[in-house]
């Protein structure tokens, strides 16, 4: 059994094969789900997971040199989270942001109830 770490199986395999440039996407249960994305579904009841704890999973495995959330989130509780996280996403319009997930190399859906509870975080390299 793994030490520590992420424990999901699914999770664990689909970050480690992010790579630069790379974005993952951690979003709330009601965002819609590309049809062909590679999806994480985390989801349990609303609120569990919360988007914050699976963020700080997610920080503590990847480097990341960039976010993106949606411009609704500014000013919000969940612009906070980010801040508090040390992250100062780039801000675009939900409708944008739903838009890039098709491109996102991995999503992860939590079980998060807060409206605008979404951000993608695009993978650095440690070197």
């Amino acid at each position: 059994m793994k030490r520590s770490g992420i424990l999901n199986p699914a999770l664990a395999a689909g970050i480690a094969r992010l790579g630069h440039g790379h974005l993952v996407a951690i979003v709330d249960c009601g965002t819609p789900l590309p049809r062909d994305a590679r999806v994480v579904d985390l989801a349990l009841v609303a609120g569990v997971p919360s988007l914050t704890a699976v963020l700080d999973a997610v920080l503590a495995e990847i480097v990341v040199e960039g976010s993106i959330a949606a411009a609704e989130s500014g000013g919000t509780p969940v612009g906070g989270w980010f801040a508090d996280r040390g992250l100062a996403p780039d801000l675009i319009p939900h409708d944008r942001f739903k838009d890039l997930l098709a491109d996102a190399a991995l999503v992860i859906r939590t079980g998060e109830a807060t409206p605008w509870a979404n951000i993608a975080l695009r993978c650095g390299v440690p070197f």
